[in-house]
């Protein structure tokens, strides 16, 4: 590798280098210790310690070139090789390339410019497109060069970063360093001889978190297959902590969740990954959730400054955040105070006040922001300007005149019956009013006690408009806050709901989307809208609303839409009950955009097949009890009793448990605070009960003291009519039961648990989704075991660390590959069983690790037709069960079970003619013809079969999951009765050659090889004689002569080499096929009453193999057998 030239002393590493060779201008020299036998004694084991620890790989490189100048003591460092053909390569070049030029120069100093340049000429042609991301491209490629030199990874493994740090193994540190990739942390130490090496896929790591204890003061903990690890002494711990969580998140989402991966188009090529990349990253996702935009906004710029607060009179210190779009401001002084202009409200951008550096940024709403003290303000008001003027999507404004001409496309005319003419019109018309002001329109003339109070509620909102502001814009401060949590008034919920989610940014940049997906979402059949159907009559059925096909009608096209929308999530349950919700408030549009803002960014993966983010946020909740009510946690031996309770709590916002009139006062919460105040309220509800909980026996008792508990959570400020609240019916028969209002909780859960930070529950999120995701993976394993050891004879330890093997290379496959086919397949939604599946150059590799065959010369061919044969849908995939299966025949299988396998390896569908296709390579197929042949299946066997499969195969051909045909493909597996050895086809003369080819190949080696090689030939002698007689009683003599020909050959085969034989006989069976049209055959039972007669094959077959040898081979070449692959 060349490197930027260095200035380095001769005289100070004379100790640790030799010379190997020199000439008139350049040196090469070897590291001392390396190549010598014994490593060099005491000072080879020294300088080994010293390149460990030293951050340069030019002093760790075994071999290196300096270059020199006549009459100069000063020698400059030029390049180093890990390996002497690497540094000879170079040598050779400079000799070829550099060494005659110098001689044209005058000066010493001339030569050692041309060539410095010459090397940096060099590096730069060599890192155009891999360093030019990283801050230090010179100080990285040393880092990359030592990471490929201890790990030998794949070149395709992309080094992010790497830190110096001490790995605790057991009390002692080990000083080395660690390096994080694409999909592995890697360590390496060197200590006076002492090596250690470790390399943790992040997929396999389920815990990742910083902590301290007396020993170590700051350490980063890692916990991976149960196995615990420390790194400490990071120079800058947090950054190095914060990379490692980006990463392994990373490869858990990409591994296991890909639904939400698929939309990522930003981590979705593995090899774009930068360190810079990923905090860059980091930053605009908290910045776009911060200030709840749209999840495309990246942060461009950040800069420290004033804003003029002008209802408070005073500059309030915080940071300037900008990205595509939009200006941001967020106060730092404790006043909580943030600002969001988006910049296609922007009428103006003015240098405001020259002396303090300000910006004047003016609005549509005549609102002008005076930002001070701010970093190159000149620069920032050009860039402004620039961005303003860029800005060309229109201010959308949705009203009713809109809305109506939208739907006025209609058709009028229908072919229904006119029973359904009303149903059908009114599922076309977008609605343009909220429900509630359909079904509850407030009496303006007749103000009781609640309506006063109401309008009490309304008048503090405009008066906080008037001072702060009105729409996207307004200033939001510790008095916004406050004002949520009393209760944002009916009339302005839609519309505030709207703004503090971020929804109205989604809406006003997407003009006409929501009409558009309904025309298109109209009429189409899925799973998704199936599941809708259902579940309409059940969301708030007890709501004058959807007691109306008015209300079902939104409601059914809102659900509809958003599963149009997002095919990954469709629809889940829980999301009807949330949108009815949002609809009684909101215009259906509005409602729409609500929805997209709740499930694709306040709640992220919440609605996913596997609720992934409800179980995180969980685990959160659990967290956070421990922390805040540990005597509940010491009562509870259980901890699991919190998240069974209160999954329905963050899935439907608390809507499910509580009356619907103090259900919109939590979800005005939320949408103004997020999750944090559901977690906020989960908490208070739970030191409300206390007490009773503390006495509970078990888990029964505890679920009904909460459910009393929420029906006794009253809003006695609710101005909806008693026919709609659900609390007021219940007011009398529950009285025994003190109330509570929900304004009182919520107040006091943000007076208690107020000081829980949003990025600490980020930053739990980031640490429970590991182990949340870890727990389900570890689900599926236990119950893919249970399933697979009821049919194989293998131990639960072996038949579990076949499961680990077998996972793992399908994910190796995933590790390089940004379009992995198998990848593609993988299906979290799928059974168990076939969640992971691998394809046929993944199980060559496991075959050749793995089977007690694979020493055979043909391994790959086996390979192939063992593929082939599992694959009995030709999918060209299998599934672990399958795997395990065709493993437990070769190593437990009686001798008739294993000469079993081997006979129908050799017949269709599995066995294909392969090396008359590939002639050249012998016994070794490329991956290419591997796959060609093992798709040869389908065409084989004719069309019926691929539509035969897709019928069987319930997640091919259609557009949704076919539950029934799994549960009947299931059921056909369990009536599947023994296979009776009569009903396997016959053999004929090419497929009996290359049986006994394989024989020939499985002997080789075996202490009984001639004996064995005898008795095949016996054998097969045998069973061409029974076939010649056969043929004769039943055929004219002239068609009977060949197997004659064939007998004749085998019968010599003991007498001459394996390779020869096996030729000799394709050959006279090729030459058989075109003598006569009739060919010989065998059936199973004539060669397993054959073979049975020779002992020394009944010994081979019956010889015992152990797998545990081969697993933990296994487990140490399967990375490098899948990097020679």
């Amino acid at each position: 590798m060349w490197l930027k030239p260095e200035e380095v002393l001769l005289k100070n590493a004379l100790k640790l280098w030799v010379q190997e060779r020199a000439n008139q201008y350049f040196v090469l020299q070897r590291r001392r210790g390396y190549g010598e036998e014994g490593g060099g004694g005491l000072a080879g084991l020294l300088v080994g310690t010293l390149d460990a620890v030293l951050d340069s790989t030019s002093k760790v490189a075994p071999f290196r070139i300096l270059h020199q100048t006549p009459d100069s003591q000063v020698y400059w460092s030029i390049a180093c090789g890990a390996s002497r053909e690497e540094i000879t390569e170079h040598w050779k070049w400079l000799e070829d390339n550099v060494m005659k030029t110098l001689s044209v120069f005058d000066s010493n100093e001339d030569i050692t410019s041309f060539v410095q340049g010459k090397i940096r000429g060099l590096i730069a042609e060599e890192g155009k497109g891999s360093f030019v991301k990283e801050d230090d491209p010179e100080k990285f490629r040393e880092g990359l060069m030592k990471f490929e030199k201890c790990f030998g990874l794949p070149e395709q493994e992309k080094l992010v970063t790497y830190y110096s740090c001490s790995y605790w193994k057991g009390r002692v540190p080990c000083q080395g360093w660690l390096y994080l990739s694409t999909n592995f942390l890697s360590f390496y130490s060197f200590l006076l001889g002492a090596e250690i090496k470790l390399i943790i896929s992040w997929d396999e790591i389920s815990k990742l978190e910083k902590t301290s204890n007396v020993i170590l003061t700051e350490s980063i903990h890692v916990c991976s297959r149960g196995e615990d690890h420390y790194f400490s002494m990071f120079l800058h711990i947090s950054e190095t902590f914060l990379l490692m969580e980006q990463l392994a998140n990373y490869a858990v989402r990409r591994l296991f969740d890909k639904e939400t991966f698929e939309n990522d188009l930003v981590l979705h090529d593995p090899l774009q990954i930068t360190k810079r990349g990923l905090e860059s990253r980091a930053h605009s996702e908290q910045f776009s959730a911060f200030f709840r935009l749209p999840k495309e906004e990246t942060l461009k710029e950040v800069h420290e400054c004033f804003l003029w607060v002008p209802f408070s009179h005073y500059n309030t210190h915080g940071k300037m955040c900008i990205s595509e779009n939009y200006v941001c401001f967020a106060s730092q002084d404790g006043s909580l105070c943030s600002v969001i202009i988006p910049l296609r409200e922007v009428t103006g951008v003015e240098k405001a006040d020259p002396a303090n550096r300000g910006v004047s940024i003016s609005t549509k709403g005549k609102t002008a922001f005076r930002f001070t003290e701010v970093r190159d303000f000149e620069q920032l008001v050009a860039k402004l300007r620039m961005k303003c003027s860029a800005t060309s999507s229109p201010q959308h404004i949705i009203n009713a005149e809109v809305a109506a001409s939208s739907a006025s496309d209609t058709p009028k005319d229908f072919d229904a019956a006119p029973s359904k003419m009303g149903q059908r019109d009114n599922s076309r018309t977008v609605g343009t009013e909220a429900l509630m002001t359909v079904y509850h329109p407030q009496d303006t003339e007749n103000l009781d006690p609640k309506m006063l109070k109401e309008k009490m509620k309304e008048q503090s909102w405009n008066i906080l408009f008037v001072e702060r502001g009105h729409g996207v814009t307004m200033f939001r401060t510790k008095k916004t806050r406050d004002l949520v949590v009393r209760g944002i008034p009916e009339a302005l919920r839609g519309e505030l709901w709207l703004l503090f989610s971020g929804a109205v940014n989604d809406m006003a940049s997407n003009p006409g989307y929501y009409t558009e997906l309904v025309e298109e979402s109209l009429g189409t059949c899925t799973l998704a809208t199936d599941e809708i159907e259902r579940d309409l009559r059940r969301s708030l059925p007890e709501h004058p609303a959807f007691q109306s096909d008015t209300g079902i009608s939104a409601l059914r096209r809102v659900l509809t839409a958003y599963a149009h929308r997002n095919p990954q999530i469709g629809y889940c349950q829980a999301m009807n009950i949330l949108t009815s919700v949002l609809l009684l408030y909101a215009k259906e549009e509005e409602a729409f955009w609500l929805l997209v803002a709740v499930c694709e960014r306040m709640l992220p993966d919440y609605f996913n097949r596997r609720i992934i983010g409800a179980l995180v946020d969980q685990a959160v909740f659990e967290e956070l009890i421990r922390f805040h009510l540990p005597q509940l946690t010491g009562h509870m031996t259980d901890m699991t009793f919190f998240s069974s309770v209160s999954l329905s709590w963050f899935l439907t916002l608390f809507i499910s448990v509580l009356p619907i009139e103090s259900a919109v006062n939590v979800v005005d919460c939320f949408f103004y605070d997020g999750i944090k105040a559901i977690l906020q309220l989960g908490l208070a509800v739970l030191e409300y009960n206390m007490e009773k909980l503390l006495t509970c026996k078990d888990d029964a008792e505890a679920v009904s003291v909460l459910n009393r508990f929420f029906d006794s959570v009253t809003n006695k400020d609710s101005p909806l009519p008693p026919a709609v609240q659900q609390g007021s019916s219940l007011s009398d028969t529950k009285s025994d039961h003190p109330k509570v209002d929900i304004t009182d909780l919520i107040r006091e859960s943000n007076e208690r648990y107020g000081d829980i930070r949003y990025e600490d529950v980020e930053s739990m999120r980031c640490r429970n989704r590991l182990y949340v995701i870890q727990t389900l993976e570890a689900t599926t394993k236990q119950n893919v075991l249970r399933v697979v050891s009821q049919d194989v004879r293998f131990s639960p330890s072996d038949l579990e660390e076949l499961y680990e093997l077998f996972k793992k290379e399908h994910f190796l496959s995933c590790y390089w590959s940004v379009n992995s086919p198998v990848l593609q397949h993988h299906d979290a939604s799928l059974p168990y069983l076939d969640q992971y599946r691998i394809d046929c150059q993944q199980f060559r590799v496991l075959h050749h690790l793995l089977s007690p065959w694979s020493h055979c010369a043909n391994r790959d061919s086996l390979a192939l037709w063992t593929f082939r044969l599992m694959d009995e849908s030709s999918s060209c995939l299998i599934n672990f069960k399958q795997f395990a299966c065709v493993l437990d025949t070769m190593y437990n299988g009686s001798f008739t079970d294993k000469l079993k396998l081997l006979f129908k390896l050799h017949i269709p569908p599995a066995f294909t003619e392969v090396e008359s296709l590939s002639p050249s390579k012998g016994g070794d197929l490329s991956k290419e013809e591997l796959i060609h042949f093992s798709q040869l299946s389908v065409s084989s066997v004719g069309d019926s079969l691929e539509s035969d499969s897709l019928k069987s195969s319930p997640e091919k051909g259609k557009g949704k999951v076919d539950i029934q045909a799994y549960l009947k493909q299931w059921q056909d597996e369990l009536l599947k009765r023994e296979e009776n050895i009569k009903d396997l086809p016959r053999m004929n003369q090419s497929q009996f050659i290359q049986f006994s080819k394989t024989l020939y190949n499985l002997f080789h080696g075996d202490p009984e090889e001639e004996l064995l090689y005898r008795a095949i030939a016996v054998v097969t002698s045998l069973l061409l004689k029974m076939e010649e007689v056969g043929r004769r009683l039943q055929s004219p003599p002239s068609l009977v002569k060949s197997p004659v020909a064939v007998t004749e050959v085998a019968a010599e085969t003991p007498t001459k080499g394996q390779e020869e034989s096996s030729s000799e006989q394709t050959e006279g069976g090729r030459a058989q096929s075109l003598r006569g049209n009739h060919e010989w055959s065998f059936a199973f039972e004539q060669i397993l009453a054959s073979l049975l007669n020779e002992p020394a094959f009944v010994r081979f077959f019956e010889k015992p193999h152990d797998i545990k040898v081969k697993i933990e081979s296994a487990k140490n070449l399967q990375l490098k057998a899948r990097i020679r692959v």
